[in-house]
């Protein structure tokens, strides 16, 4: 057994280069990476999608880290070099930014294994015995640490970390795995119909989280040999994984969760899984704790004033109950229940916004009632709106309406132009 002390974990976390690829659309976020990223995608009040990898990347003690862009990446890159531009490369630390570059041919990225490949001279320069690849655009908490005592421990040449989920949950989602009683990958399938349910629970399957270590030159040479095979897509679910199982030691490493209870880890590609992840965050004690002072998510933030709440008429209370309202906010003689606000939101008076996110800048006027809506950057709700009590309604004003019932309004569905302020 290999030795689990804080010592040996720390040598191998500096032996580790990690690669975030967050070069995603999230297509299914629809408006929301019009003009965004997904990783660049607000969450949680204060946060962008992208801080989640960063900050388990810098708390698990790997302090080389590069990350890929490519789709609509203006925001993502001003948010990496405000918030994550201050590390030393003298000290062995920093946090690069990789935009397609077309190093090694004449194609942007064109899959998740492409856009590490194209980047091959950059980690062969840090000299990492390890290689971390991680998705950029989930939320969790996780001690990478962990992950890589364990590739090392095993012998594994690959290590793909995962998470015990229900069957009908990743169904025709996530890659899944079949496994042997030491965790020795024997079957990969990319987003299958009918997953291969877990030994001994048929209700249950092992499904991957998009974050692999791989032993640096078997990286290098299975990211060639993919480069060279014909009909390849590039990827490492469809392509890589598959084709190295078989005659490789891979192993599946089950995600546990950070600072104790369930684990928690999210996918919020859809305007609904973003919109109840970010409700999460509102309950008393949420499952997600950003409170937890020894696993802390950095990002980067403006100098605001704290939120503020103001008058106490019988009929004009400025409230928020069950709610997150972060710092820049006013809340004035309205009443907010079950919602977060971002920051600089403005709420004017006699207003009831209940199960509502709001991104940053948004300014809702007067008699506004809004009910299970997500208000992009910069809205201005005029006022007497009425949104999420009549969906025919609100799709006959323009606005997107969910499969669960989640109204999604941008400046554009409200005949508002950009103006000077970015809308991301």
């Amino acid at each position: 057994m290999a030795d689990q002390s804080s010592r040996y974990i720390s040598n191998l976390t500096r032996d580790t280069y990690a690669l975030i690829l967050a070069g995603g659309r999230g297509s299914r976020l629809h408006e929301l990476t019009t003009w965004r990223a997904k990783p660049a995608l607000y969450f949680g009040g204060k946060f962008r999608i992208i801080d989640f990898p960063l900050s388990n990347c810098i708390n698990s003690g790997i302090r080389r880290v590069g990350v890929v862009t490519q789709y609509k990446s203006h925001s993502l890159i001003r948010h990496l070099v405000r918030g994550w531009g201050h590390f030393k490369k003298e000290l062995g630390e920093s946090v690069e930014i990789l935009p397609a570059s077309q190093r090694f041919s004449d194609s942007w990225y064109e899959g998740t294994a492409d856009a590490v490949f194209q980047n091959i001279d950059i980690i062969r320069d840090e000299l990492p015995k390890y290689v971390m690849i991680l998705s950029g655009d989930h939320i969790y908490r996780m001690d990478y640490g962990t992950m890589l005592a364990r590739h090392v421990e095993s012998g594994a040449k690959m290590t793909v970390s995962c998470m015990s989920v229900p069957i009908e949950e990743a169904a025709g989602s996530f890659g899944v795995m079949s496994i042997d009683e030491n965790y020795r990958i024997n079957g990969f399938a990319e987003k299958p119909e009918h997953p291969a349910p877990l030994p001994g629970d048929d209700s249950r399957c092992l499904a991957s989280m998009g974050n692999y270590v791989f032993d640096t030159e078997f990286l290098f040479e299975q990211l060639r040999r993919d480069a060279a095979t014909s009909g390849s897509q590039r990827d490492f679910g469809k392509d890589i994984i598959p084709s190295i199982i078989k005659d490789h030691p891979v192993y599946a490493f089950e995600f546990e969760s950070t600072g104790g209870g369930d684990a928690y880890w999210r996918d919020v590609g859809t305007i609904d899984s973003f919109w109840e992840a970010n409700m999460e965050m509102v309950a008393p004690v949420p499952q997600l704790n950003l409170y937890d002072q020894k696993w802390p998510i950095w990002t980067y933030q403006e100098q605001l004033p704290p939120a503020k709440f103001v008058w106490e008429d019988h009929d004009r209370r400025g409230e928020a109950i069950n709610s997150v309202v972060s710092g820049g906010c006013i809340i004035s003689g309205s009443t907010l229940r079950g919602t977060i606000c971002f920051s600089n939101v403005r709420v004017h008076s006699y207003g009831l916004i209940e199960d509502a996110v709001i991104l940053p800048d948004v300014e809702i006027m007067r008699h506004c009632k809004l009910r299970k809506v997500l208000l992009d950057r910069g809205c201005v709700i005029p006022e007497g709106t009425v949104i999420g009590y009549n969906h025919d309604d609100d799709r006959a004003r323009g606005f997107r309406v969910s499969e669960k019932g989640v109204v999604l309004v941008t400046r554009e569905m409200l005949g508002q132009p950009v103006g000077g302020l970015s809308p991301t």
